[in-house]
């Protein structure tokens, strides 16, 4: 049930969603109803989350049920108990396990559409970085350290995981570009944070690391960038994948128990 004045920029959203026969992408507890013990299982999903654990949560139903709807209003509510999130649909061109850049492909899409409770439309991994760096600072203010220490320091945790080292020389470089005002180095760490860069040599010609973004560590970079909100201040980080029957219909069969297994 609904209380309180219903702002007219969350109506108009409901209404040209709806006119278009879309999900709404904001304020879909306007027109939420019957998913009582649905929501208090996400919930607590979301809480264990926010309190350092981990959760896996599938939304089972048949063709218009109410799957995406119910996904995207999970992912509004961790937004509000500002936890990070990430989302995509899966498709033939974006597998959870796949060669020839497929996997690489839903991670980028992961990142693109990458969201906080400011960015709420996606696009917010930069905003993420600027929030780990504005906390840097004040630590070092704080404790008389440089900010080049303080990094270092809250980045440590980080070099224990798979390509852990890479991510956060890439978080130093980008810091490195916002002191100096090196708008080129910050925007190379964004695109690498994002997966955008194809090649190895690519770069460490523009950053210094020798590992990129692919089909094979995508997975890992997921774990790593799940550390790192947390330590910019957020309370956890939840990936919501939708269209998952889209790996039913791959046609070629080791493609499709590559993916059961990934899952």
């Amino acid at each position: 049930m609904v209380t309180g004045k219903i702002r007219p920029r969350d109506r108009d959203a409901v209404i040209q969603s709806l006119r278009a026969g879309v999900v709404p992408r904001a304020a879909q507890h306007l027109i939420q109803v019957g998913r009582k013990l649905e929501i208090e299982a996400m919930l607590q999903d979301i809480e264990r989350v926010a309190d350092g654990g981990g959760a896996v949560r599938f939304v089972i139903g048949e063709y218009g049920a109410g799957k995406t709807f119910f996904l995207n209003l999970s992912r509004a509510i961790a937004l509000e108990k500002g936890v990070v999130t990430a989302s995509a649909d899966l498709t033939p061109d974006k597998r959870l396990h796949a060669t020839g850049g497929y996997a690489r492909a839903l991670y980028r899409e992961l990142m693109r559409n990458l969201s906080t409770r400011t960015k709420p439309d996606g696009g917010a991994v930069q905003g993420v970085v600027e929030k780990f760096l504005a906390a840097a600072k004040a630590e070092a203010r704080e404790t008389g350290a440089g900010v080049a220490a303080a990094i270092q320091s809250r980045l440590q945790p980080l070099t224990e995981l798979v390509n852990g080292y890479d991510f956060a020389a890439v978080l130093g470089a980008y810091c490195e570009g916002a002191e100096k005002g090196n708008d080129a180095l910050q925007a190379d760490a964004v695109r690498w944070l994002r997966g955008e860069f194809s090649t190895k040599t690519d770069a460490r010609a523009a950053l210094g690391v020798r590992a990129i973004v692919d089909d094979s560590n995508y997975y890992d970079q997921l774990k790593l960038f799940a550390r790192f909100v947390r330590l910019a201040g957020y309370a956890g980080f939840i990936v919501c994948l939708d269209e998952m029957v889209n790996i039913y219909k791959l046609q070629n069969k080791q493609a499709r128990n590559s993916n059961y297994e990934q899952i």
